[in-house]
């Protein structure tokens, strides 16, 4: 069987001895235009893998910034329609870089679960993180999404019992999202010391890769945890990056490269 974008992606890192970058970008902020800019130029930046963020009125895991972030996109009339549109756009530039989406499953149950599983494949999609459906509903959309190609990636956390994670695992593929702190996204600083010996315990029940996320700021806590895991998820960091230059009144282009200039240090920082 021919390898996922997300599977190459995660192999050949670990053959050069380098852990991915993954870049969370909520579709649709601060507007299509320059959230479709950041998506294209991102990757050239050093980003190994993006997610794209489908805003939802209710995003029980996410902090203040992507809340924000959400609102925002939902106002500017950002649907998923919309955002499988700007993944197909994305597909004509770039056949490399692995996409997966992030959200909750409200907007995907509105769509129609068959109707966007069909259309996200087409779209170029190669991962589906759904915070909001736990194992024990794998029939409504994991198992679905694994048939047609499509990986479902699942959370972890410092609160999961150890117990769980073989449900955790058994249909999860692509890679294991670690949350690096207990509560939602940006509010927090990981304990690394912690945050190692958890990720070691992890990869002793599984040979998926995993990538932690949630409070990861800057280019040094990437390095830390580059160091024993095999992914870095930063999120927060760069909503808050285009927050900031948006409400200065900067220039589409500024805005694209203050995030790229931003995700290039962290890749650096990692990959060095």
């Amino acid at each position: 069987m021919k390898s996922s974008r997300i599977e190459s992606t995660f192999k050949k890192l670990f053959n050069q001895k380098k852990t991915a970058l993954i870049a969370f970008i909520t579709a649709g902020y601060p507007n299509i235009s320059i959230s479709e800019n950041i998506f294209s130029e991102i990757p050239k930046a050093g980003v190994d893998i993006i997610e794209l963020g489908m805003p939802f009125s209710d995003p029980m895991a996410d902090g203040p910034a992507i809340q924000k972030s959400n609102q925002v996109a939902i106002k500017k009339g950002v649907t998923l329609k919309k955002i499988l549109q700007i993944v197909k756009k994305f597909r004509k530039r770039d056949q490399k870089t692995p996409i997966i989406l992030m959200g909750y499953y409200n907007p995907i149950f509105i769509f129609g679960k068959n109707k966007f599983l069909i259309a996200a494949k087409n779209a170029g999609v190669d991962g589906l993180i759904v915070v909001d459906l736990p194992p024990e509903n794998d029939n409504e959309l994991c198992l679905p999404a694994k048939k047609i190609g499509i990986s479902f990636i699942r959370l972890a956390t410092p609160t999961t019992d150890k117990k769980r994670f073989p449900s955790i695992l058994k249909n999860t593929s692509g890679f294991i999202y670690y949350v690096s702190i207990k509560g939602i996204t940006g509010t927090k600083k990981p304990n690394f010391v912690r945050l190692k010996k958890e990720v070691k315990i992890l990869k002793k029940s599984t040979n998926i890769p995993i990538a932690v996320g949630f409070g990861i700021k800057n280019s040094n806590d990437a390095k830390k945890i580059s160091k024993f895991a095999d992914g870095v998820v930063v999120g927060s960091a760069i909503t808050d990056i285009i927050r900031k230059n948006v409400n200065k009144g900067f220039s589409k282009k500024n805005i694209v490269t203050k995030v790229s200039n931003f995700t290039r240090n962290i890749a650096t920082s990692m990959k060095n």
